[in-house]
């Protein structure tokens, strides 16, 4: 447990962690920075709770490398339940196979190590943007609904949350693709109505 922000760097610094809890407002220095400071270093899983629950804000939460965020007041089984997923996720990750590679040109993905490179540059992604991506690219040429990729991502727990989808979405097209205004790699599919 700590204090502030430089009391959270410091127990980093000499304790072994499987997860990390982080508060947005803290004393003295932000969960953002924090959150950015821990994820040069390591890449523990980090869920962020706040009472900010605005796009941007979420975005930023997740661009600093955390891999869930929670917004307050929320209720402890559901806590529970997102932390539970996000450990589960890291223990996947994991798990992979040495040869889990995915070459797909300029982009390679290095699913044992977790590594991205995008035109021989390795990209910086968190645990929940590297399976995301993961995903996709092992499925790749495939149009997959929001509420499978929170499902097999996120987990079932997350099915009602597609905004988590569209946000990760949208960093990874910022950190992989040439253009992401036109993006090459995450294409979004408009859904077909179908009229009786």
């Amino acid at each position: 447990l700590a204090i502030d922000g430089p009391d959270a760097i410091k127990n980093f610094q000499t304790e072994t962690f499987d997860l990390i809890l982080l508060d947005i407002m803290m004393p003295r220095m932000s969960g953002y920075e924090v959150c950015k400071l821990i994820r040069q270093r390591s890449k523990v899983p980090i869920v962020m709770l706040t009472s900010i629950g605005d796009t941007e804000s979420v975005v930023s939460g997740l661009d600093y490398g955390a891999d869930d965020y929670v917004i307050k007041p929320f209720k402890p089984t559901e806590l529970v339940a997102r932390l539970r997923a996000v450990l589960r996720r890291a223990g996947e990750g994991n798990r992979l196979a040495d040869d889990a590679m995915l070459d797909l040109g300029e982009l390679m993905i290095d699913r044992r190590r977790h590594r991205v490179t995008v035109r021989g540059q390795e990209v910086a992604l968190s645990k929940t943007e590297f399976e995301l991506l993961s995903y996709l690219a092992a499925n790749g040429g495939d149009a997959i609904e929001r509420d499978e990729l929170l499902n097999k991502v996120w987990g079932a727990e997350f099915s009602d949350e597609t905004k988590l989808v569209d946000v990760c979405i949208h960093r990874l097209r910022q950190k992989i693709e040439r253009d992401p205004a036109k993006p090459a790699y995450i294409l979004t599919v408009a859904r077909r109505r179908v009229h009786p």
